[in-house]
């Protein structure tokens, strides 16, 4: 059965409010804001890790093995993304000695992010970045890469991922 507009705005709320509110969770009983922030990235990082792996495993079960890693980045910015996102990463560049960045001009889950202070949103954005960074890690795993994933946010509602292959 094909899902309507109505519906799937609803699921895409409903994501968001629920990634708000898990950052938010993370972040609870902390002494100070450093080690607070630096709990709740490792916290939200590990579970989109988990979800990300689940998410590939799913994606590619009827697929054959990616021949190189550039296959792999390429499945995360085109199929991966679309199931994600319902788009495609907006910019791909590669050092091509295993380092890709993925730029998102208009990352989905920074569209609504406000600050009283614009100098801290992105700060905070940086924190909502680590479950989207865990997803690509944990999908990178799934297809049996070994990688780190750090994100970059200059300016809400863009975000920029680094993967470095290991």
């Amino acid at each position: 059965m094909a899902e309507t507009a109505q519906q799937r705005f609803v699921c895409d709320s409903a994501m968001d409010f629920l990634l708000m509110e898990t950052v938010s969770l993370m972040q609870e009983g902390f002494d100070s804001i450093d080690e607070e922030r630096d709990a709740a990235y490792a916290r939200m990082e590990q579970l989109g890790h988990r979800v990300g792996m689940g998410l590939a495993e799913r994606a590619t079960r009827d697929r054959p093995r990616f021949a190189d890693n550039l296959e792999v980045v390429k499945f995360i910015c085109k199929d991966f993304w679309l199931l994600l996102f319902n788009k495609q990463i907006d910019n791909l560049k590669t050092n091509h000695r295993g380092v890709y960045v993925l730029t998102d001009s208009s990352f989905k889950w920074f569209s609504r992010m406000s600050a009283d202070v614009a100098a801290e949103t992105p700060q905070l954005a940086l924190v909502h970045s680590a479950f989207p960074c865990g997803l690509i890690r944990g999908a990178l795993s799934s297809l049996g890469v070994s990688s780190s994933v750090v994100a970059e946010v200059a300016a809400v509602p863009q975000c920029t991922f680094q993967i470095k292959f290991r």
